[in-house]
Formats: structure tokens, C-alpha cells, sequence
């Protein structure tokens, strides 16, 4: 039969198989379990039956009890809750269950309920009712009012305290993460721990109103069994009172043993649970280790007993015993040599003692921002903000604008800062530096001017424009007025991102190169394989995007760049030369880069007059070619590339700057000096199917 690509089982009916393959699978074990639960609420089930899931009950109530004293942390047993929330419901099923065959099989005697409640009953009576009645009751008041209170009181600080101490903790882990401590996926595990902790400990602040609602439960049961069956022997079956009065209660007895004994065991396994929460190990961490350790304290115990042991009257063999045991064991632990994890090794002791290597000092950080003591809460934004999260998605988005990826970012505080100051550093020389207001928003004027709103009047630290620090409770007003309005993480992650895009080609290292040609596709490794090294070197290429790169333009695109070295290598060595080829191949993306709006290309022209100023001025022989055009006239230009641009910018454009080929690379490094991000192109960079928009002339 042909392959249809669709499982078997949804052929016909399942095999059998099938079915013990789902039964096999955890989470269908746990729903069939549970339905069996619903079902001893609602049908009988015969004494022998009842027998075997009470002795399943208390069994595993003392495997919940082992399980929480042998885990070394809490958080080893999160599932805690749902076991004693299953637990719980499984004893109230077999409460209900015992009920049943007490009201309806207890006029047959006392074995009605079947064996286990029987002989629970009859051993903790003694043939007493009275004592049965009593020990019931104290064991449902250590566990209601001792054990549950307590452990449930234990969980609740502690979810409190948890919750209050999650942004200081989430600081912590993300300050470690930044300085390099701690990798991505430790981090994401600690994140994860601590979110499991508050969780889980608020859990079990919920989950110890099960065993509270469940001693009740069994005060109640206790109650009906006694009297209910009393009446339905004597009135229905016509069993003497005396007889009655004795099958039923001890039924009711051993009944309510049953259920009390393992859910005090359950209430001993969550108060071992709630209170080693700050322990290490298992529970003889807290039990032996840190009370057995200090021979002083074991010396006073010994001491204690033996004055007790002489004192007229006092049983003299128990406490003896005591304080020679106390002595002895506080006599060892006195002589007893140091363990090895508390010996301290000194660098003396040290055949080798340990340094930092040399090569750690050598090392730099590409990227480094220094914030002041007052800034540290920008780390862990409570509102979600965080200044590593904006880090982050800068870092993806001048990777898709750009074409290479930046160096991480390292995050330190620096002491020697204002407190709301903050440096920004490239490898270790500071490139910029700011001040933020924690708690206030930065609201600037689009159009450029001062924002009349009551504040801190400020220069904005990316751009200089002005701005104005205003209180949280003003940004609807400011919003009104149209102002832009920013967060202090914001404001740092801009300048930032200014501080990188003018840095970019020198975080552009001969490694990132070589990273960038090895990770091209298949199909283009071959054009780099055969252009570098036999026609030009990689560090031509590096210094051919690091030019690119300073003028602001993508090197996405880097099959096409080595398409255009490769032609120009040939015949010439020049850098500028090779760049100016590598930009008439991007024409397209360049065009579409610099596109106004409308669609169209905004651009500038150089009338002929100084086109021919540029081209006379430049001096030299072959490719070694200089500007050297007169100060007076350089002035003259500046000013009128000024008005121009400004003019333009007052229309709305933000046009670039239209020369010849020849004088281009020339043009823009006079323009780079006082408009750094005005593009400067060439005619053979203007695509054929540019819409070009003329907004003015030099």
C-alpha cells in the first residue's frame, strides 16, 4: 500500500499497543489518576479495594516526607503544590469512600470499613473511646494550628520578601551579564530560577489552605460517621446502642487516623520545604551540620545535663547519658582537624601563587558605557525599559542598517562620575559623554526652539539641540503642545547610537572583515576567494568599507563592493580611486538611501565656477593628487554650502550634494568638517531611474 504520509493510528481504532503507549506517558497517567479520584467520590468500591489505596495514601505521603527532606534546594520540588493539592483531594476521596461502607456495611461489626481502619482504630483507642477521641483531636490541632499555620505563615514571608527583592536581584544578574561575569544563557537561567522561586513560594502561601480546609474536613467527617451510623445501626438495622456505639466509633476513629496521620506527614514535608529555603543541601545541613559543629555550644549542653543528672529526684541514667554523649561529641568536634573546604590557601602556601595574566591588562573594550552610582537603576527599568534590552535592539538595527555587526557593549559604574552622569568609550578614549534625570522625560521641540514648560533647560547630548528635563506628570501636557518626549534611557541609547555610527570604521577591525567575507554565501565565497589575496589584499578591502562606513553607507551589500574592487584593482592602487568605483556600483542603493519623501532625489548642484576651482586646485602627479585651494576662497565655499543646505532644511529637504566625479572625494572632505552628515555624491552615483528634485545650487 502506498505511503500516505499520515500516521497510522488516525487509520482505525488503536491497538492495544497504542493505548499502553499512552498510558505510559506521564501526562495521561496524571489524567487517569485524577479521574479516578472523581469516581471514588461518586461510586462504592468494596472494603478490600479501599484497603490497598489507603495503604497507597499513607505510602506516599511518606515518600512526599523523604522527598523534602533529602532535595537540596526548594526549588528542586516545584511541583510540590500539585502533588499536595493531589494528595489532598485523594484523602477527601477516601474520606468520602470510608463514609460509605461505615454508614452501610458498619452494622456488620467493626471490620465493615474493611482492615486498615479497623486495626488503626482499635490501636489507638486501647479499648478507650475517650483516648481515641483525644489523640484524634491532638493530632488534628498540631497539624491545623502547629504545623500548617506555621509553614503557611513561613511561605508567605518568604513570597513577600521574594517579590520585594526580584528588581534587585534581576540588577544583579543583568550588571553581571554586562561586565561579562555571567554569559547570555546564565543569565536567562537565573532569571529563570528567580521567577521559579516567587512562584513557587507563592504557591505554597496557597497551597497550605488545602491541609488547613482538610483537618476541618476530617473534624466534620468524624462528626457524621459517629453519629450518623449510631443512628442509621440502632434505627435501620436494630443493633444494640452499646454495640452500635462501639463498631461505628471505632470505625470513625480509625477512619479519621487514616486520613489525619498522612496529611500531618504532608504538613511536616512542607514546613521542611518552606523552612530551608536559605540552606544548601539537604536537611541535615540545618539539623546537624549547623548545630553539632561549635564544641562550645555541645560543652554547654553537657554541662546542663549533668547538673540535672545529680539534682535529688532527676533520672539519673537519661541524663547522664546525655551529657556524656554531649561532652564527648563537643571533645572531637574541639580536636577534630579543619575540613578541607575551610582551609584557607594563602598565596604563601601557594607553590604557584595565582595572577591576572598580562594579556588581561592589554586588553580593551571596543564599547564601553560608564554610568554614574545615580544611573545604576537604568540597568533594570522597572517599567519595562531597560537600558541592556535598547542596547540590544540598537545593536540588531545598525547590524541590518550597516552590514556588520558591532562589538558587544560592556556596562560599568564609575564612582569618579556624577551621580546621573554617564561616558561613553571607544576602545577605552571617551567619545561622548551626558547626563540623564532618573524619574523625569526630556521634551524637545521639533522645530528647534526652547520648550516653555517649568523644567531643567539643557542641551540635548546627541544633537545639542535644546531640551528641557520635565516631570513625569507633565508629558500629557507636553504631548499636547507637540514636543517630543523621551525617557533617560532613551536619551542615552541615542547619543550612543550617533557616538557608533561616527566611530563605525574604526570598529570595522581586519578580524570583522575577515569575519564578513567567511560568513558570504556559498555562491559569493568564490569571488572573494578570487579577488583576496592575488588582487588585492584584505586590507585594502577593509580600508575601502571603513571608507564607505565613514561616509554613512551600508555595506550590506558586500558582494557588490567586492564586484566593484575587483574591476578597479586592475588598474589602479589608490583607495580613493577604488571607493569612488565601489560607489557607482551602489548608485541604486545609494539613490534610494538619500530618496526625499516624495520618492524623488533632492539635490544640490555645484554651479561650473567651482567645479573648476576644485579641479585647478588640486595638485600632485598620477593618482597622489591634493587640494589646495586658497583659504579665502575655502571660507567662501563654507558659507555658501551653509546658506544653501540651510535654506533647504527651512523647505523641508534634506538634500545631498551634487559634483563631478574628479573633485567628489575632495568636495567631501571639506564638507565632512563642518557637516559631517551631508552626503556628498558624484554623478556616475545617480541610478538611471533616480527622479532627481533640483532644491538649490553653490
Amino acid at each position: 500500500m502506498a505511503d500516505t504520509g499520515v500516521s497510522s493510528r488516525f487509520s482505525g481504532a488503536p491497538s492495544a499497543r497504542d493505548v499502553l503507549g499512552w498510558v505510559a506517558r506521564g501526562e495521561v497517567a496524571m489524567a487517569i489518576g485524577i479521574v479516578g479520584i472523581i469516581v471514588l467520590l461518586i461510586l462504592p468500591i468494596p472494603a478490600f479495594m479501599l484497603d490497598m489505596l489507603l495503604s497507597i495514601s499513607i505510602a506516599s505521603s511518606v515518600l512526599i516526607l523523604m522527598t523534602s527532606i533529602l532535595i537540596k534546594r526548594p526549588l528542586e520540588f516545584t511541583a510540590f503544590p500539585t502533588v499536595l493539592l493531589v494528595a489532598t483531594l485523594f484523602r477527601l476521596a477516601l474520606n468520602i469512600a470510608t463514609t460509605r461502607l461505615i454508614l452501610s456495611h458498619g452494622h456488620e461489626g467493626a471490620h465493615g470499613a474493611g482492615a486498615v481502619i479497623e486495626t488503626f482504630g482499635r490501636l489507638m483507642m486501647g479499648g478507650n473511646f475517650a483516648i481515641g477521641v483525644i489523640v484524634f483531636a491532638i493530632l488534628v490541632v498540631v497539624n491545623f494550628v502547629v504545623i500548617t499555620k506555621g509553614s503557611g505563615r513561613i511561605a508567605e514571608v518568604a513570597a513577600r520578601f521574594t517579590l520585594d527583592s526580584m528588581p534587585g536581584k534581576q540588577m544583579a544578574i543583568d550588571a553581571d551579564l554586562s561586565s561579562g561575569l555571567i554569559d547570555q544563557d546564565q543569565a536567562k537561567l537565573r532569571r529563570k530560577e528567580l521567577e521559579q522561586e516567587s512562584t513557587f513560594f507563592g504557591a505554597m502561601d496557597g497551597a497550605s489552605k488545602f491541609v488547613r480546609g482538610d483537618a476541618i474536613a476530617g473534624l466534620v467527617i468524624l462528626a457524621i460517621n459517629v453519629i450518623g451510623g449510631i443512628l442509621i445501626g440502632v434505627l435501620q438495622h436494630k443493633v444494640p446502642i452499646g454495640e452500635a456505639f462501639s463498631s461505628y466509633t471505632i470505625m470513625s476513629i480509625g477512619d479519621g487516623l487514616v486520613s489525619q496521620i498522612p496529611a500531618l506527614i504532608i504538613s511536616i514535608a512542607a514546613g521542611f520545604l518552606v523552612s530551608k529555603a536559605g540552606v544548601e543541601g539537604s536537611a541535615d545541613k540545618a539539623l546537624v551540620t549547623q548545630m553539632a559543629m561549635n564544641p562550645v555550644a555541645l560543652g554547654m549542653v553537657a554541662a546542663a545535663a549533668g547538673v540535672l543528672a545529680v539534682i535529688p529526684g532527676m533520672p539519673i541514667i537519661p541524663f547522664a547519658g546525655l551529657s556524656i554523649g554531649a561532652g564527648m561529641l563537643a571533645w572531637r568536634r574541639a580536636h577534630a582537624p579543619p575540613e578541607p573546604e575551610a582551609i584557607e590557601i594563602t598565596p604563601a602556601a601557594s607553590a604557584e601563587p595565582e595572577e591576572e595574566p598580562i594579556s588581561q591588562a592589554l586588553a580593551i573594550d571596543e564599547i564601553k558605557i560608564e554610568l554614574g552610582y545615580g544611573l545604576l537603576p537604568l540597568i533594570n527599568d522597572l517599567d519595562g525599559r531597560r537600558l541592556t534590552d535598547q542596547i540590544k535592539a540598537l545593536r540588531r538595527t545598525l547590524a541590518s542598517d550597516f552590514g556588520f555587526v558591532m562589538p558587544s557593549v560592556r556596562i560599568l559604574d564609575n564612582m569618579r562620575l556624577p551621580s546621573m552622569g554617564y561616558a561613553l568609550r571607544i576602545k577605552e578614549m571617551e567619545a561622548g559623554s551626558g547626563e540623564v534625570r532618573i524619574g523625569q522625560l526630556m521634551a524637545m521641540d521639533p522645530r528647534g526652539g526652547q520648550v516653555e514648560l517649568p523644567g531643567e533647560h539643557v542641551k540635548e547630548p546627541a544633537f545639542g539641540l535644546p531640551a528641557t528635563w520635565i516631570d513625569d506628570s507633565m508629558r500629557e501636557e507636553a504631548s499636547f503642545r507637540g514636543y517630543t518626549i523621551v525617557d533617560p534611557a532613551t536619551v542615552l541609547t541615542t547619543h550612543l547610537t550617533e557616538v557608533l555610527k561616527d566611530n563605525m570604521p574604526d570598529l570595522l577591525t581586519y578580524a570583522e572583515v575577515q569575519k564578513l567575507i567567511k560568513e558570504l554565501p556559498a555562491e559569493q565565497r568564490k569571488l572573494a576567494d578570487d579577488l583576496i589575496p592575488s588582487a588585492v589584499s584584505a586590507t585594502t578591502v577593509q580600508r575601502v568599507l571603513q571608507a564607505l562606513l565613514r561616509e554613512r553607507i551600508s555595506i550590506r551589500d558586500l558582494a557588490a563592493i567586492l564586484e566593484g574592487i575587483g574591476e578597479a584593482a586592475p588598474h589602479t592602487s589608490s583607495i580613493t580611486l577604488l571607493v569612488e568605483q565601489v560607489r557607482s556600483r551602489l548608485a541604486r542603493q545609494l539613490c534610494y538611501a538619500y530618496r526625499g519623501d516624495d520618492g524623488a532625489l533632492p539635490i544640490v548642484t555645484m554651479s561650473a565656477e567651482w567645479e573648476n576651482a576644485f579641479a585647478d586646485a588640486l595638485v600632485g602627479s598620477g593618482e597622489e593628487k591634493q587640494l589646495a585651494l586658497a583659504p579665502s576662497r575655502l571660507q567662501e565655499f563654507i558659507r555658501a554650502v551653509r546658506e544653501t543646505f540651510e535654506r533647504a532644511a527651512l523647505a523641508g529637504d534634506s538634500p545631498v550634494l551634487l559634483t563631478s566625479p574628479t573633485v567628489r572625494p575632495y568636495v567631501r572632505s571639506i564638507i565632512e568638517r563642518f557637516r559631517g552628515q551631508t552626503p556628498v555624491m558624484s554623478q556616475n552615483e545617480i541610478h538611471p531611474r533616480a527622479r532627481l528634485k533640483t532644491v538649490g545650487s553653490i
